[in-house]
């Protein structure tokens, strides 16, 4: 008797990871750690980090199952290690989807953008306002109080602004190395 094995042939055009790719991401949730770690400055509920530039810089140059896996598991690891885990679960499910939000302007059509473009820029302002709404509600639930979250947003938009920042300078140093 014969087995036989049937090769299933599945669309997945931004879920395919190779052992490449899974060391690539395992790079970055490394480096997003440490990044969130490293310079933690004191904002109400939390902390502001550089976390979220290199989540930003690993979904424009890898995509974002890579920018997902690294900012979800990254971050929501540093959160733990840095005496937030009451954050954990919220940091997981922002960070892992901000990177899908920043994929959706970076490529379109399958063409790439450049770092200084309208799409790009437009990319990481609405994952990263995505974030600061995120940890505002959540701020809200975890504090039962709408006053704590909203408390939260001034510290986070100035995070988000300094990230944009860095992302844009890094992104744009990689981009010139890369061609």
């Amino acid at each position: 008797m014969e087995l036989r094995q049937k090769k299933i042939d599945v669309q997945r055009s931004w879920l395919n990871i190779g052992v490449l790719q899974m060391c690539i991401t395992a790079v970055f949730m490394a480096l997003t750690c440490i990044a969130t770690m490293i310079i933690q400055i004191p904002i109400p509920l939390g902390y502001a980090h550089l976390g979220d530039s290199v989540i930003l810089i690993c979904t424009f140059f890898f995509g974002p199952a890579a920018g997902a896996l690294a900012g979800g598991i990254g971050s929501a690891m540093a959160d733990i290690l840095s005496g937030y885990a009451v954050w954990a679960l919220p940091t997981l499910l922002i960070k892992t989807l901000m990177p899908v939000i920043a994929y959706a302007f970076f490529r379109q059509r399958e063409w790439k953008c450049r770092v200084f473009s309208f799409k790009s820029i437009a990319g990481a302002v609405a994952a990263l306002l995505f974030m600061t709404a995120g940890y505002v509600v959540f701020g809200a639930v975890l504090y039962g109080s709408a006053g704590a979250g909203i408390a939260s947003a001034p510290g986070l938009l100035m995070k988000s602004a300094v990230n944009l920042a860095v992302y844009l300078f890094v992104a744009a140093g990689i981009s010139k190395v890369r061609n």
